[in-house]
């Protein structure tokens, strides 16, 4: 980048595009382990699921189709979405991450709300971060990572929840499920 964006406003660059934070994920060696030293930091109920060929389609590793599966938990803070995700087997970044820097935060993630799918994966591929892992969770929820850890620090994803997707139960809630009738909040994004 040869020329600096223009201030727009106190929050706002003129190449903005990101949209809202709203995940912060950590990577594991043992999902479990980690629920539960957030458990008592006050930060749950997790949902659990995996990701694997029966839950996510289109699974993509550095441009290749790529059989990977991962243990991925949600808790949620207000807005903001905590997860952990613990690789299983196959080829992943996360496994990179753990091999490379041990556990911790490997990414963060944003809305993109106000661009479509293509537009969204063209702006990141257009300023030079490669799509690295990508997928699709019940053939509906399309996430994707870039690599922009050089630039950052860390990896920076994107997902896209369609309107009216609903989150299947979680294979286990961590410590209990929400009393009855108290649902997880419904993250709904435009496609």
């Amino acid at each position: 980048m040869t020329e600096l964006p223009q201030v727009v406003s106190a929050t706002e660059l003129s190449n903005s595009f990101l949209g809202k934070l709203i995940e912060i994920c950590f990577v594991t060696a043992d999902h479990r382990r980690t629920m539960e030293g957030l458990v008592r930091l006050g930060i749950g109920p997790w949902r659990v699921y995996t990701f694997d060929s029966t839950t996510v389609t289109d699974r993509i590793y550095r441009e290749q189709p790529a059989d990977f599966a991962i243990k991925v938990c949600f808790a949620d803070i207000g807005d903001l979405a905590v997860e952990i995700m613990q690789p299983l087997y196959g080829p992943s970044i996360f496994q990179e991450f753990l091999d490379t820097h041990g556990e911790g935060i490997q990414h963060i993630a944003f809305d993109c709300d106000e661009k479509p799918w293509d537009k969204r994966l063209g702006e990141f591929t257009g300023r030079g971060f490669p799509l690295t892992q990508s997928g699709k969770f019940m053939d509906a929820n399309a996430f994707a990572f870039f690599d922009t850890e050089r630039a950052a620090g860390t990896v920076f994803e994107t997902y896209s929840i369609p309107a009216g997707f609903v989150w299947p139960e979680p294979e286990e809630w961590y410590p209990a499920p929400p009393p009855a009738g108290q649902a997880p909040p419904v993250r709904e994004q435009r496609a």
